[in-house]
């Protein structure tokens, strides 16, 4: 582990040079590269740093109570030692984390996915419920959200809403959330009291760099045609709305949001993109062997990952087996505790796989 992190506080060190050189400025894109890089590799050295300090400071003290007669001064060094021991562990937990290997998509924002399945009208509501849950989410960490589309029920579930969520390090927390979501609960529509089962899908994708997928234009068809809303609700009278189809692979996206075609057209071509990506990753994925995949879950979207009991006031993450019973909290965005147990559970097999 440290002759990794020597190398890497090297390289470091290689980068702050190389991106004050008036040469490597010039040449922006490369600048950038560089730029990133270094970025991404100042967090692990200043860790480091802290971490040498400390093993610095354990080394001085324990120096100073063998030449030290003073008992008083010398049971505040064993003091500071025994802090300082603690403090040492600590720090090569978590320079052990900094150095897993990274998603690559991790910083990236994200587009969120969520359909209505199985319970008709009340999948539809639940949906709409895991909508505000993830906006407010977002609330709470400070991102933004933009709206693609919505297909709206006429009591205001959603049979299908995809939207976006921009912010730093968006895709390395919500990328535990594809898969489906299942509802326990009496509807408001149900006089017997008796309670329903219904579930949603929500996909969760990485937004792709340009460079990162490219899309030949035979290949799209694309069809315009007039928005409607919800009980006639914000209807176009021109036609705005864009309908976009990869022909290769049937992949369909829709998008209405926006009064100009050529903002839905653009939105739509972002999704698209995002989804195509999400398919070469996946097929990607599916030549991993079953021993290194992670016991978090595969991501697919067949796989039930969570329950929310509205009896019970429970939420379960049946990933790692986790159970709140603050259901009201999580569904207004209250989810760090959940994803914080499942990013924690990747690393503990990730760390346990790499045999560190």
């Amino acid at each position: 582990m440290f002759s990794k992190l020597d190398f890497i506080e090297n390289k470091y060190d290689e980068l702050s040079i190389k991106i004050s050189d008036p040469t490597i400025i010039a040449d922006q894109k490369e600048w950038q590269k560089l730029c990133k890089e270094h970025s991404e590799l100042e967090v692990i050295v200043n860790k480091y740093k802290q971490y040498k300090e400390v093993i610095s400071t354990i080394e001085a003290d324990k120096e100073m109570i063998g030449e030290e007669s003073d008992r008083e001064l010398k049971e505040m060094l064993q003091e500071e030692i025994k802090e300082c021991e603690g403090k040492k562990e600590e720090m090569e937990q978590e320079l052990k984390i900094a150095l897993l290997p990274k998603n690559p998509n991790d910083d990236k924002n994200v587009f969120v996915e969520i359909r209505g399945g199985a319970g008709g009208e009340e999948a539809a509501l639940f949906a709409a419920n895991l909508f505000r849950m993830y906006t407010r989410y977002a609330e709470r960490q400070g991102w933004k959200t933009e709206l693609m589309s919505l297909n709206e029920t006429d009591i205001g579930g959603f049979k299908e809403v995809v939207f976006m969520i921009k912010g730093n390090g968006a895709y390395s927390k919500l990328k535990y959330e594809s898969g489906v979501h299942r509802v326990q609960r009496v509807p408001d529509t149900e006089s017997s009291g008796r309670i329903h089962t219904s579930t949603a899908t929500v996909a969760v994708l990485p937004e792709v760099d340009d460079v990162e997928i490219e899309i030949n234009a035979n290949d799209l068809k694309v069809d315009v045609f007039r928005a409607s809303g919800n009980g006639g609700q914000c209807v176009n009278t021109t036609d705005s709305a864009v309908r976009m189809t990869h022909i290769p692979t049937g992949i369909v996206v829709s998008c209405q949001d926006e009064k100009s075609q050529l903002k839905n057209r653009e939105k739509a071509l972002k999704v698209l993109k995002a989804r195509l990506f999400e398919k070469a990753e996946a097929e990607r994925n599916a030549q991993i062997s079953e021993d290194r995949k992670s016991q978090v879950g595969t991501g697919d979207r067949s796989e039930r990952i969570r329950t929310y009991n509205y009896p019970q006031g429970r939420v379960t993450d049946h990933r790692i087996g986790l159970t709140l019973y603050r259901l009201e909290g999580f569904l207004d965005g209250d989810m760090d505790e959940v994803i914080d147990a499942l990013i924690t559970t990747e690393q503990a097999e990730k760390m346990k796989a790499m045999g560190v």
